[in-house]
């Protein structure tokens, strides 16, 4: 009787496993996978660099391999957890300023009005200037037939 009741709590948890949508995330998704493997690399790198002989608090304040490892496995723990909550980490900003610079480029180059207007508030406003010398013109040698 015993092995049944153990087969049936298999079974049981093996249902129960499949119905666990975290666990149905981590088996489908592969970005969750992977930023979880790169997660662990980064740690066990990291640890490996603590464990090299130095103090580890040596390690700790000195050693920018450390910190990279370290900040690696932060970052892929945190974009882990967000995937498996069903949020994914939106990265736009960039994108957003990259199409405002260029349309912002674009609409200078297209646009003299908006050109000029740019030219004066960087530099100032162009000012109209006439020269008028202060000073009187030679007088022009005469010329001599010969």
């Amino acid at each position: 009787m015993a092995k049944s009741t153990r087969a049936q709590r298999a079974r049981d948890t093996a249902r129960s496993a499949g119905s666990n949508p975290y666990l149905r995330r981590l088996v489908e998704d592969e970005d969750l996978r992977e930023n979880i493997r790169s997660a662990f690399d980064a740690a066990r790198n990291a640890y490996g660099r603590i464990q090299n002989g130095k103090r580890p608090a040596d390690a700790l304040i000195d050693d920018k391999k450390l910190h990279k490892d370290l900040k690696e496995a932060a970052e892929n723990l945190r974009d882990a957890s967000d995937r498996l909550r069903g949020r994914q980490r939106r990265r736009r900003w960039g994108r957003v300023i990259l199409i405002g610079l260029a349309g912002a480029a674009l609409a200078i180059i297209l646009s003299e009005d908006l050109r000029k207007a740019v030219l004066d508030k960087l530099f100032g406003a162009e000012e109209e200037f006439e020269y008028s010398s202060t000073t009187a013109a030679a007088p022009e040698p005469e010329a001599t037939e010969a």
